[in-house]
């Protein structure tokens, strides 16, 4: 009698060791679900966009000023690392104006360096500037091309894989022009501060 009471209470204890071993086996048949990683964001990338803003400067004769507007297009290439390299080029209406002359349009191209904070860009940028300029003295109207350089700063957000923000400062420097007037030829340059926000689409 003593000894199937024994039996028994070793049968009872070997079930109840071996139910929480079957548990962890059934449990272990379910593995968690596989969540695919997020993309590490990268401003490597073609892009198009659009700006608008305020323009101001200086030539010979007045201080011309007014809006700007106009597209831009670039690459840029990250290093595996904070730092972006891109080239980038623009074209702008412009409605700067005063006295005598006035700024038609303008653009640039330029390289862009800049340190990515992830979707925090800051950059300095520099390159080729050209425009047409315009000019009425005593009634005798004229164009001519300016070419010269341009240097600036600007930071830009990145919203989403695509869609981006920026706001932009360059100094364009236009050099001088030669324009005819009824009382012979009158040079000119121009010196202007460009202040502009826009947005980039990047493929």
């Amino acid at each position: 009698m003593r000894f199937r009471l024994l039996a028994s209470a070793a049968a009872l204890a070997g079930l109840g060791l071996a139910a929480p071993a079957g548990a962890a086996d059934l449990s272990g048949r379910y593995p968690a679900p596989y969540v695919q990683p997020v993309a590490a964001f990268t401003w490597t990338g073609f892009y198009v966009g659009a700006n608008a803003g305020y323009g101001w400067g200086s030539s010979s004769f007045s201080d011309p000023g007014g809006f700007i507007g106009g597209l831009q297009a670039g690459y840029n290439f990250q290093f595996g690392s904070p730092f972006v390299l891109g080239v980038e080029t623009d074209i702008q209406y412009s409605g700067m104006s005063a006295g005598s002359y006035s700024l038609d349009y303008f653009g640039t191209v330029r390289a862009r360096l800049g340190y990515s904070f992830d979707r925090v860009l800051v950059y300095g940028t520099g390159g080729f500037a050209y425009g047409q300029g315009s000019a009425d003295f005593f009634g005798l109207s004229s164009t001519a091309t300016q070419t010269g350089w341009t240097l600036g700063a600007g930071a830009e957000v990145g919203f989403d894989r695509n869609w981006s923000a920026k706001l932009e400062y360059l100094y364009v420097d236009l050099g001088s022009a030669t324009f005819p007037t009824i009382v012979g030829p009158v040079s000119t340059g121009l010196d202007a501060n460009i202040l502009r926000a826009g947005v980039n689409y990047r493929f």
